[in-house]
């Protein structure tokens, strides 16, 4: 029984999708400006248009970008400093800890 409803609810979505027509993108590059223009099966047709950034929308995008990767190697900067410092406390350890067997013996 679940197969079936499996199979009709493929079949429905996959008829739904179908159903929807071609769909063509154009991208701006330089403006970032996008067109999308959908034509359906009855003949009608869908155009959605979004401006692009403006200027002070593409320095803040380029703020953030520019944020995200100096983050991203500040943090591993601080990850490679950590394991170092790690490392040496181990290693510190370890040379006092037999320096004290060798003065208990």
């Amino acid at each position: 029984m679940k197969k079936i409803v499996m199979l009709a609810a493929a079949v429905v979505f996959s008829t739904a999708a179908f159903a929807q027509g071609d769909k063509t993108t154009v991208r701006d590059e330089t403006s970032g400006a996008k067109t999308t223009v959908t034509e359906r099966d009855n003949g009608t047709v869908k155009v959605e248009a979004r401006s692009g950034r403006t200027k002070a929308g593409e320095k803040a995008y380029n703020t953030k970008q520019d944020v995200k990767q100096a983050g991203k190697k500040t943090g591993t900067v601080v990850k490679k400093g950590a394991q170092k410092t790690g490392h040496a406390v181990k290693k510190g350890a370890k040379a006092v800890k037999n320096k004290a067997e060798d003065v208990v013996d």
